[in-house]
């Protein structure tokens, strides 16, 4: 497989700005039906957030759990939607979604590279919500050896270094597990030892691992998928405004590497995908109440989402809109100082719902249930007042299963300690004066946290009261997966702060993915999924996977109303069905 292209100079049916999992989903899925197809990304990589992400969606009755036994009708999932989303709740988009996500799974599944594993046993994040599931609704890119991607695969996005390990995706599930449990278990040491020696030989011949997990494999499984369909697929190219005839969008304007410019012209519309705007401190300052001079707030994804994608889409008349409480997906963060002199931005996703970790803010005192989701957990400190909290363990905690930048044991904690990423106090007064917080109210803390713990009860927030708190805990901790007691000294801690994985208002469309304006208008040839498209979930998260299961379910949907073809097409027709399709059938005037 050759490298990527240079910029298309005929005219192409459908321009993809952004190459993160959104984007390429439209990509594949419109040259499946037949179009002529380019991506461009401003980047020299090919994966945007999603290349970093955990690679999760959530697609209620996706096909693999129907295989697996677990029916249900549209009505649960739509009725938990309901619930969670309240007056945000958009009946129309609720339903393309809930309808075109199995869709778009079947179709992924039989016609292209992109393969998948279940979530089987994932569960909703608010277990106590009307609806709510134990699992079913989940699933996750298969692990993918990048190899197939010959020359193109230098150009996909690398894992996010400092959540891989030495470069390496580990994978969530069993594969986590292994690794938190090598220093305990032969067969768990067997399995670390061969993942690691074969990323080192891959580092070795490669220049990089190619045992490929997460959102790299779902990365680049659609990479593949895309270059196998013929997709044109640049990097390097910036788009510097959008082309329109009359009030329709028709294409764009691309600066080249070399600085030129270029216009490529797109019969059929230009879909934006450009992963919202997590590093547009003008439009954060805007948006995020915490954050009202657009600094403190420290987003995870890549440096380059600076919000392109909504800024043109205003350009030709689109409403940017922040539906709900939440104009970002909340994450808790903490900064790790690099050897270059540089900060990167940990998001603590895992380690939270072990037992024997709490969470204080400066005055010692606890705000939520750690074990709750991620957006859960910043939503309570940022109710709070406070721009910053101390995640605190003890010895046993952070041996066992890290902290952060801090890996578990038997990687030494030395670097951490240096660096000052990590605070260490041989007793909790000792911690206390190192993080600055308050030494007495944090000691009273400890104390009531403990004596429920030892019984594994947590009174205060119900710690590993619903199946999400549960599954993220250690099913060896009984009574409780998710307590246990913080005894066992030296102390440490690690500071959090305001971060996000991505953000929640974007472009507002409707129920075809099309760019609408103000008065709600659709804008001709114009698309938005990803974080691009104002969430469907309305400025709320009631369980993983609901930034890519939608971005892709849109980018299908936005892919098939640009061919004009119903979006129920792709999925069970032959695998060869794009080239027994008529040319003038998969290019007719879209609706």
């Amino acid at each position: 497989m050759n490298a990527l292209h240079a910029l298309p100079t005929a005219p192409v049916d459908l321009l993809v700005i952004g190459s993160g999992a959104a984007g390429l989903s439209a990509a594949v899925t419109a040259a499946a039906l037949g179009l002529r197809v380019a991506v461009v990304d401003k980047e020299a990589v090919i994966g945007g957030t999603s290349a970093w992400s955990g690679g999760w969606l959530w697609i209620p009755r996706n096909r693999l759990a129907v295989n697996a036994g677990i029916h249900e009708d549209i009505d649960g999932p739509r009725s938990y939607l309901r619930h969670e989303l309240g007056e945000a709740f958009d009946a129309a988009r609720i339903e393309a979604f809930l309808r075109s996500g199995p869709r778009m799974v079947d179709f992924f599944t039989a016609h292209t590279a992109l393969q998948f594993i279940d979530g089987n046993g994932v569960p909703d994040f608010h277990g106590h919500s009307p609806g709510a599931v134990i699992g079913g609704r989940s699933l996750c890119a298969a692990p993918f050896d990048g190899r197939a991607l010959g020359e193109a695969g230098a150009h996909l996005r690398p894992p996010l270094d400092l959540i891989s390990f030495w470069g390496m995706g580990i994978a969530s599930g069993a594969d986590v597990r292994h690794f938190l449990n090598a220093a305990r278990t032969l067969p768990s040491l067997w399995h670390v030892v061969k993942r690691v020696t074969r990323h080192l030989r891959d580092l070795a011949v490669l220049g990089r691992g190619m045992q490929l997990v997460n959102g790299n494999a779902l990365v680049a499984r659609l990479m593949k998928s895309a270059l196998d369909r013929g997709v044109t697929l640049s990097v390097n190219s910036p788009v510097v405004r959008l082309l329109q005839d009359g009030e329709r969008v028709c294409g764009a304007v691309i600066r080249s590497a070399d600085g030129r410019q270029h216009n490529v012209h797109a019969t059929r519309g230009v879909v934006l995908a450009c992963g919202g705007f997590p590093h547009d401190k003008g439009r954060i300052a805007q948006l995020f109440a915490h954050a009202p001079t657009g600094d403190g707030h420290f987003s995870a994804a890549p440096p380059s989402n600076t919000g392109d994608g909504l800024r043109l889409g205003e350009m030709v008349a689109g409403e940017v809109i922040a539906p709900g409480p939440a104009a970002g997906a909340w994450a808790p963060v903490s900064r790790v100082p690099r050897r270059d002199g540089s900060v990167g931005h940990f998001p603590h996703l895992l380690e939270r719902a072990k037992p024997g970790l709490i969470a204080v803010t400066p005055t010692g005192q606890r705000f939520a249930n750690e074990a709750n989701s991620y957006f859960d957990v910043m939503s309570a400190l940022l109710a709070t007042g406070h721009r910053s909290a101390w995640l605190l363990c003890d010895h046993r905690f952070i041996r066992r299963y890290g902290l952060g930048h801090a890996k578990p044991a038997p990687v030494p904690l030395r670097a951490s300690l240096r660096s000052g990423y990590l605070q260490r106090g041989h007793t909790l007064a000792e911690l206390a004066q190192a993080c600055g917080i308050d030494e007495t109210s944090l000691q009273a803390t400890v104390a009531q946290y403990n004596d429920g713990a030892r019984r594994g009860v947590d009174a205060q927030f119900q710690r590993g009261d619903t199946p999400y708190n549960r599954v993220q805990g250690d099913a060896s901790q009984q009574p409780n997966p998710c307590v246990a007691p913080l005894e066992h000294g030296p102390f440490y801690a690690v500071q959090i702060v305001p971060g996000s994985l991505g953000t929640f208002a974007g472009l507002r469309t409707d129920e075809h993915a099309r760019v609408q304006r103000a008065d709600g208008s659709a804008i001709a040839g114009l698309y938005a999924v990803g974080n691009d498209q104002a969430s469907l979930m309305g400025g709320r998260y009631p369980s993983g996977g609901i930034t890519l299961g939608p971005g892709m379910t849109f980018g299908f949907i936005a892919a098939h109303h640009a061919a004009g073809v119903p979006s129920d097409f792709a999925a069970g027709v032959p695998n060869d069905f794009a080239a027994d399709m008529p040319h003038e059938q998969a290019t007719s005037a879209a609706p």
